[in-house]
């Protein structure tokens, strides 16, 4: 027993080493705690502790002040009738998906999307029991025509129009951000509602579904609104539609069928408050445009300074944190160098800097966000200092 013991200590006091490198994954950038979030995840870390002061909805909980947040600070802050927190953006269009097919008549019923929707979209209408229309992939963005060509190739197909069309704002590989107003006023001209997944925006930048056009937005906690995660917001515009997502069970009255009663219940839900105040402030704005200014800057160094050996795939100029670039200087250093495709993950690790998966060199994404100047340029300088090193430039 006691070598089985000792060999169960593995799984304690695990510790991150990069905790303290400059983060410039996509996923995490916006994902930091805030201190006051630090604080929350300690004191409510406990299991379920939020049920402690629950009578049966999660949402209707007065201390904590969680019923403050769901039904009055996060619609206003979503731009919606209606919202709920769940347990991730992922889980909030299955929701919105299901509630849709669950009222539909279960004969060819489909939802377009955007040819560069993230994976778990597509699971989501997957597990639906919905077909999927895709718009043609483009060479850059997506445009609003290349909705309007979906949606009248999905009404010759299945016969009848699709039950939602979903945007990815932006989209998760490239941080391109299509014309979402042009897109939900086509959507609309069809009589379709519109799913506006923003997992790399809401909490970033500002983002308001009344404004575009939306009838649903969903967020990521974890990845965009300094929540531990898994944690993610859902908004509704519309009574019809609101009273339809929220529907009450028929077994247990207080229960939200497509929430299965309910989502997130310590930790999260709690980080994701905490943190609030500081991500509503950083959404304004004027701070948003700080740090497009700041991703740009960015670019136009390795365009500048590295001429030819980084190009940037999609808009540019750039209007999102999130950006994928071609490397073909660090694809052609990955050929000859020891490590090989390795080299520059361990390059970039003894300069203490994280965020590029390990192995990739010929093309990658990274963040800049909430980095600021100074870690921004300590970034820039590396990869061009790498470029040097291996005599690239």
């Amino acid at each position: 027993m006691a070598a089985t013991n000792n060999s169960l200590q593995m799984f304690q006091y695990i510790k991150r080493d990069t905790r303290d490198f400059v983060n410039i994954d996509p996923l995490q950038t916006a994902g930091l705690l805030t201190d006051a979030a630090k604080d929350a995840l300690i004191e409510w870390g406990d299991g379920y502790s939020v049920c402690d002061y629950c009578n049966g909805a999660l949402d209707l909980v007065k201390k904590p002040p969680i019923q403050e947040f769901v039904h009055k600070a996060l619609p206003e802050f979503l731009g919606t009738d209606a919202a709920r927190v769940m347990n991730g953006a992922r889980e909030s269009k299955f929701a919105v998906m299901h509630s849709l097919a669950s009222a539909a008549d279960g004969q060819n019923n489909y939802v377009v999307m955007d040819a560069w929707a993230h994976y778990s979209s597509k699971v989501a209408a997957e597990r639906s029991g919905l077909e999927i229309v895709f718009t043609e992939k483009p060479e850059t963005e997506i445009l609003p025509e290349d909705f309007q060509k979906a949606i009248e190739s999905g009404i010759e197909k299945y016969g009848k129009k699709p039950l939602l069309t979903l945007l990815t704002y932006p989209d998760g590989s490239y941080g391109n951000l299509a014309n979402a107003k042009k897109i939900a006023g086509i959507s609309h001209e069809f009589e379709i509602p519109v799913l506006l997944n923003g997992a790399y925006s809401v909490g970033r930048m500002p983002v308001n579904a009344k404004e575009l056009g939306a009838d649903y937005v969903v967020g990521s906690g974890h990845k965009s609104m300094a929540a531990c995660g898994p944690v993610g917001v859902l908004g509704v515009n519309g009574e019809e539609a609101a009273e339809q997502l929220f529907r009450k069970s028929a077994y247990n009255k207080v229960k939200e069928v497509e929430l299965l009663g309910c989502t997130s219940r310590g930790a999260p839900i709690m980080t994701l408050m905490a943190s609030f105040p500081e991500v509503a402030a950083r959404t304004q704005p004027d701070v948003w445009e700080k740090e497009v200014e700041n991703a740009r800057r960015f670019i136009k160094r390795l365009e500048d300074e590295a001429s030819g050996k980084f190009k940037l795939f999609g808009q540019n100029p750039h209007n999102h944190d999130l950006m994928f670039f071609e490397a073909p200087g660090f694809f052609n250093i990955s050929e000859r160098a020891k490590r090989g495709r390795y080299f520059l993950y361990d390059e970039l690790k003894e300069r203490k800097i994280h965020g590029i998966k390990v192995g990739l060199t010929k093309n990658f994404k990274m963040s800049t966000y909430g980095l600021g100047k100074e870690k921004t340029d300590f970034v820039a300088d590396a990869f061009i200092d790498i470029l040097k090193k291996y005599d690239e430039i």
